[in-house]
């Protein structure tokens, strides 16, 4: 078994719930998020974070809006709805949970 495969997939597992705690915090373009990702060690490309932001859409917790930029095209700007509030609660909750199991495990001998 390899440890990169490993490794990628815990990130996966917490990618969700850091996206929407970066979203909950304003108004976001997808390259804020990924660069916001990329400066907490979380690496991903576009091809991993655009599926992402349609699922969590599609989910009702995260809508969008256009907005007209000075350098191109208008831009999507990503925000999180009451549902998207409300969920990202529970799984920072459901987080520390497993946090606090996990680390208490790898102390005892």
């Amino acid at each position: 078994m390899k440890l990169t495969n490993t490794t990628a997939q815990m990130r996966k597992g917490i990618l969700e719930l850091c996206v929407l705690n970066i979203v909950s915090k304003g108004e976001v373009y997808p390259s804020d998020i990924m660069q916001q990702l990329k400066a907490g060690k979380l690496i991903i490309v576009e091809g991993t974070l655009y599926p992402l932001l349609s699922r969590l859409k599609n989910a009702d917790l995260l809508s969008y809006t256009w907005k007209e930029s000075q350098s191109g095209p208008p831009r999507k700007y990503f925000s999180i709805t009451d549902t998207g509030e409300e969920f990202l609660g529970e799984l920072k909750s459901n987080w520390v949970q497993l946090n606090d199991a996990v680390n208490q495990i790898l102390k005892s001998k």
